[in-house]
């Protein structure tokens, strides 16, 4: 799966992995309280939101980084293009919601 040069593989794990990163968070931080609790404080705390948001995507860097050093250009264009759409995301969830 890592070896793969794949424009549509690189979106996917772009847009999969700050999700995945996002549970992480929930487990280690948050594990007292119930997912739906968790999702409610977010949409309450917009500061939390967005800054659980950036932490989701140093784990889009990570993956990333791994394929650049690999040299696997078009997964790493498509990382980079998820990673892209997350932040402005997170800009106007932070801005306008």
């Amino acid at each position: 799966m890592f070896k793969k040069d794949n424009l549509k593989l690189g979106l996917a794990l772009g847009f999969l992995t700050p999700i995945l990163a996002m549970f992480a968070y929930y487990l280690i931080q948050f594990r007292l309280f119930k997912l739906s609790e968790f999702f409610q404080v977010m949409l309450q705390q917009k500061s939390l939101m967005s800054g659980i948001i950036s932490i989701s995507l140093i784990a889009n860097a990570v993956v990333f980084t791994l394929y650049i050093n690999k040299q696997i250009d078009k997964t790493a264009r498509g990382i980079f293009i998820a990673t892209c759409i997350y932040a402005l995301l997170s800009l106007v969830v932070k801005w306008f919601l």
